[in-house]
């Protein structure tokens, strides 16, 4: 950010959702932009696509699973632009263990939300900004209501049929990272050059904040920060377990959701992360 002499001033640019006007207090990045502000730098906030605000840097932050094209063309309108290749976070395109009907697989297996956070960013859309294709009929309270609804059962001949037919549902294996008696989720976040990576722990088998009893900082695993390379992430969020000594990647997130109560301990690892947006400024 600073060489010699006086620290160069950059305007960052961060893409909404045109209906996120009144939710950003919801997201982490929000959190980072105050960061950014406090270090001298102006953050604007862009609501949908009609207006070009010029700056120096733009994120795409646009909390849909599958991002409409729109919104990717005009994000590359700026000089640096951030998170335009992520453009579809369903499980669907990225997951190796889904299952459909028929299959042999005979372990245990998990029913959840193909959608990002069980559907609920395209179901308050929905609401207020009508939305193309298959995602605008889609019945949200027939899926599930939060990630916490996901189920878990002990073999795909459990599943009830109507789940496969389900476009927004996915029938995966279930492989959890279970340890002294214990389940356990990694959470892997980052902006460019930097990261943090945590690991939670549940007497649950749907591992989060609210069901773990225990988090400690970790290293991220070198396939995990391979993969983030190879489907061309420069913020967010990766959930990932290692289960029979391997990587196993569950979720992928673009748009990660502030915590209500900020630790000292978070502060400290989002001015981490913050700091990772000046690796795009340099040699420029």
């Amino acid at each position: 950010m600073a060489g010699a002499g006086k620290p160069v001033k950059h305007h960052i640019a961060i893409l909404f959702h045109e209906s996120d006007r009144d939710r950003v207090h919801y997201y982490a990045v929000s959190e980072l932009a105050a960061m950014w502000r406090s270090d001298g730098h102006d953050v604007t906030y862009i609501f949908g696509v009609k207006k070009f605000i010029p700056a120096d840097l733009i994120l795409v932050h646009v909390d849909l699973s599958v991002v409409p094209p729109h919104y990717i063309r005009f994000a590359r309108k700026y000089p640096i632009v951030l998170n335009d290749k992520p453009t579809d976070i369903r499980k669907s395109s990225f997951s190796r263990h889904l299952l459909a009907p028929g299959n042999s697989y005979a372990g245990p297996v998990i029913i959840k939300s193909d959608l990002n956070y069980a559907g609920l960013p395209e179901a308050v859309r929905r609401r207020r900004f009508p939305l193309p294709g298959w995602f605008g009929r889609l019945r949200h309270r027939g899926a599930f209501r939060s990630p916490a609804d996901y189920q878990v059962l002990g073999s795909i001949r459990e599943v009830p049929p109507h789940w496969f037919k389900r476009k927004d549902v996915i029938v995966q294996r279930f492989c959890p990272e279970f340890e002294e008696g214990l389940y356990h989720i990694r959470l892997y976040q980052f902006l460019g050059d930097r990261h943090t990576c945590t690991r939670l722990s549940s007497p649950e088998p749907i591992v989060n904040d609210g069901t773990s009893v225990r988090s400690v900082s970790i290293e991220v695993h070198p396939e995990i920060e391979k993969m983030r390379r190879e489907l061309g992430f420069d913020y967010g969020k990766f959930d990932y377990v290692i289960h029979d000594g391997q990587p196993l990647l569950l979720d992928i997130n673009k748009t990660t959701g502030a915590v209500a109560k900020a630790t000292p301990e978070i502060q400290a690892a989002r001015r981490h992360r913050a700091g990772g947006i000046y690796s795009y400024f340099q040699n420029r």
